[in-house]
């Protein structure tokens, strides 16, 4: 659990198979956090390996599988999970502490319904995961790089939907959400342009909050003071 792998973007965007392994740093883990990782990573934690997961085998059944990008320190996701016990959740983070803090709540909360991979997504979903295999992948509030220089640095760009419609069920759904306007529209964007999506909105651009995705108190407090968020749901159709 000491290195992790970063996803890197060239100029327009597109994601370069360049790795680079880091010995991770960011961030000290608080005692609960440490505990929790020692405690519950043996049975919740996932190593990476470059051969795709055998859900029914991790699991222990055979069910739906959701997969979260960058989940943070994964209360929502806990939530999500607890709420949805007929799913198979899991969830890719590279900050040590959100491991630590997430393993904790959920395993304190009993949740036997979810998984974590400490590592980069991209490499993950490249490697780990069969095509074909997800029911939906979740990626909420991601680093909207608000700088315009800085927008080739978002993750949503079309190679990497493709792979994820790869990755996606016929039918499963690439469900996204973000508190910047304008990073909201980058992604009304991509989608509306990348083949083989549905957009699940009936305006044809974003869709209401739905009750699987928690709101945050992060969201209740933008709600507080007017902020806007978005969501878009895309279908694989194809």
């Amino acid at each position: 659990m000491s290195e992790v792998t970063t996803a890197e973007f060239n100029e327009d965007g597109v994601y370069l198979r360049k790795i680079r392994s880091f010995v991770l740093r960011e961030g000290r883990l608080t005692t609960g956090q440490a505990k929790a990782l020692e405690s519950f990573w043996p049975t919740m934690g996932l190593e990476y390996s470059p051969e795709p997961l055998d859900f029914t085998a991790v699991f222990g059944r055979s069910a739906d599988t959701v997969l979260e990008i960058g989940f943070g320190m994964g209360a929502s996701l806990v939530e999500m999970a607890a709420n949805a016990p007929e799913l198979n959740f899991i969830g890719v983070e590279v900050h040590k502490p959100g491991v630590g803090a997430c393993l904790g709540e959920a395993g304190n909360a009993g949740i036997n319904n979810l998984r974590v991979y400490h590592h980069d997504a991209v490499e993950v979903l490249e490697n780990a995961i069969a095509d074909g295999s997800l029911a939906r992948v979740q990626l909420f509030f991601p680093d909207p790089w608000h700088k315009k220089r800085h927008h080739k640095r978002r993750i949503v760009q079309g190679e990497f939907v493709q792979l994820l419609r790869r990755k996606l069920k016929i039918g499963g759904v690439f469900h996204m959400a973000t508190d910047w306007e304008n990073y909201a529209e980058h992604m009304l964007e991509v989608m509306q342009a990348a083949e083989g999506y549905k957009n699940q909105s009936e305006t044809n651009d974003y869709v209401p909050r739905p009750d699987h995705r928690p709101l945050t108190k992060f969201e209740n407090r933008g709600h507080r003071l007017g902020h806007g968020v978005w969501d878009l749901m895309f279908e694989r159709v194809e």
